[in-house]
């Protein structure tokens, strides 16, 4: 690791104008490789709870919502450290490391899943996945930011491109996982991890191949050094046995004895508001920027809490409910979660060329704007597959026209919220706070994620003998009805959105951010 006095060694600055920077192709193939590791593994992850491990679909559901609430929890702790002790490279390194160490893990739980190891294994596997994804994801977001210069309009764009990396490494890893570990044979999901293991290390390694040559300023100053006079930077990794400690203790109450993840949000929520709004040293419009970010994230969280069900519900309805067989094959059920990366790969170019046109025309809507739209076609999609389970008669499948519709809205939806939202975090954050308000926004998809298991919990089994899923005093008694709940709350949410968007825009602009039509 360099010292952090290297950052007054600037290097020659690119001169390729208009062109994105080097860096920003480096951190599109890190996010690549480690998207392919995380979006793999969870692809089969509900399947392998059900059909290895003989969960039911309740509890796999609400095992898969704590997990993946932890893996945006963590970057709380993940963007704290970078900020003050590691910078963003050290934290990307070690997180890289230990997310591949935890695949590898699932990978031995695999090869003796039904045996009371194997549960531990799994715990184990998953616990390290969860630290080493707090210390990664939250430095690899911010740092594409810090490439460009404060101003400069090719930040949506960038951020866009750095998207598809995030989609072009789930698709690859969807594929390859779907095809050698969703095969029907509960032992050969221990294939899917051990690519997971492999793509993993394949991340740091480019990671680090890259850092010192391409990641650095327009003016050539290098990116996510350790700070200066960041005391403690080895007593951090003595913490990290801690850490991980305490995440299996948070994952397995959670799962096993009573709900310790949610109040665990409440706090973290209210912790990290005092810290950034307690500093004495934020300006009036700094505080209007940050108050932004904590608005469109509180909305953020009715956005992955229904989109998120593509790993869990919506595959359990893949699995059971829908008609896989194309050309005499039946597809496997977890390959149609590939979809959202098809169109979100495809349709990205496109929507980068529109939001850059719109700039320069002085017509791109605001951010806000930009995200109520992504509700809106959320809520669309839901409303696409209500038609195809309405009235459905018992014993009939349904087409897969409706599950591929409902990937393209919202995948449509996707790109009209994320990038926008990662990049108006960077915009709007003081730079002192800035992997720390990152992580604001992954706490929002924490929050997401944990209701996302509860949601898909409620899922309606037909095999089930128990009685129907209630929500708010609702009786959830067909498929129709579950998916009619997300109808109505991404609807309202986008609605409200769109309501206050122009004072929102106003708040931004207060903020120096580039000004948008509200």
């Amino acid at each position: 690791m360099q010292p952090a006095t290297a950052s007054l060694r600037p290097l020659p600055p690119q001169t390729a104008s208009g062109s994105h920077p080097r860096g920003l192709y480096l951190l599109f193939a890190t996010e690549m490789w480690e998207r392919f590791s995380y979006y793999g593994m969870r692809a089969v992850l509900v399947l392998f709870l059900t059909k290895a491990m003989m969960m039911d679909k309740a509890f796999a559901s609400k095992f898969y919502g704590g997990y993946t609430s932890l893996v945006y929890l963590t970057p709380l702790i993940g963007g704290f450290i970078s900020d003050r002790y590691w910078g963003n490279r050290r934290s990307i390194t070690v997180g890289g490391l230990l997310m591949a160490v935890g695949q590898f893990t699932l990978f031995a739980a695999a090869n003796i899943y039904g045996t009371p190891a194997s549960h531990w294994l799994l715990y184990a596997g998953l616990g390290m996945m969860i630290v080493g994804n707090g210390f990664f994801k939250p430095n690899i977001s911010s740092m594409v930011g810090s490439l460009y210069s404060a101003g400069d309009t090719r930040k949506d764009a960038a951020y866009t491109i750095f998207y598809m990396g995030i989609n072009l490494g789930s698709f690859i890893g969807n594929t390859i996982t779907s095809l050698i570990g969703d095969t029907g044979h509960p032992g050969d999901f221990r294939w899917a991890f051990l690519a997971c293991g492999i793509a993993m290390v394949l991340g740091t390694a480019v990671f680090n191949w890259g850092k010192g040559k391409y990641l650095h300023t327009p003016e050539g100053v290098q990116l996510g050094l350790t700070p200066a006079h960041s005391g403690g930077v080895k007593g951090i990794f003595a913490l990290l046995p801690v850490l991980f400690a305490l995440v299996l203790g948070i994952l397995w109450l959670d799962s096993a004895m009573f709900p310790t993840i949610a109040p665990l949000l409440g706090i973290a929520l209210v912790a990290i508001g005092f810290m950034i709004f307690s500093d004495k040293s934020l300006t009036g419009a700094d505080v209007q920027g940050i108050m932004v970010i904590f608005i469109v994230s509180f909305f953020v969280v009715f956005f992955w809490a229904a989109f998120e069900q593509a790993p869990a519900s919506l595959t359990f309805f893949a699995d059971e409910q829908m008609d896989r067989t194309i050309f005499g094959y039946e597809l496997p059920a977890s390959i149609f979660q590939n979809l959202n990366a098809i169109f979100v790969v495809a349709g990205a170019p496109l929507v980068a060329l529109v939001w850059t046109a719109l700039g320069k025309r002085g017509t791109e809507p605001a951010s806000p704007v930009k995200m109520a739209m992504g509700l809106a076609l959320l809520a669309a999609g839901y409303l696409v597959m209500c038609f195809g389970v309405h009235n459905l008669v018992p014993g009939v499948k349904v087409s897969m026209f409706f599950l591929v519709a409902l990937y393209f809205l919202h995948s449509a939806g996707e790109l009209c919220l994320s990038p926008i939202g990662m990049s108006l975090v960077n915009k709007l954050a003081p730079v002192k706070f800035a992997s720390l308000l990152m992580a604001v926004w992954f706490l929002a998809n924490a929050a997401a994620n944990y209701l996302a298991g509860y949601m898909s919990s409620l899922y309606p089994d037909p095999k089930s003998t128990k009685p129907a899923p209630v929500l708010l005093g609702f009786h959830i008694t067909s498929l129709y009805d579950f998916f009619m709940v997300f109808v109505v709350s991404a609807a309202v949410a986008a609605g409200l959105l769109f309501l206050i968007s122009g004072r929102l825009a106003k708040m931004m602009d207060a903020r120096n951010y580039p000004p948008a039509v509200g």
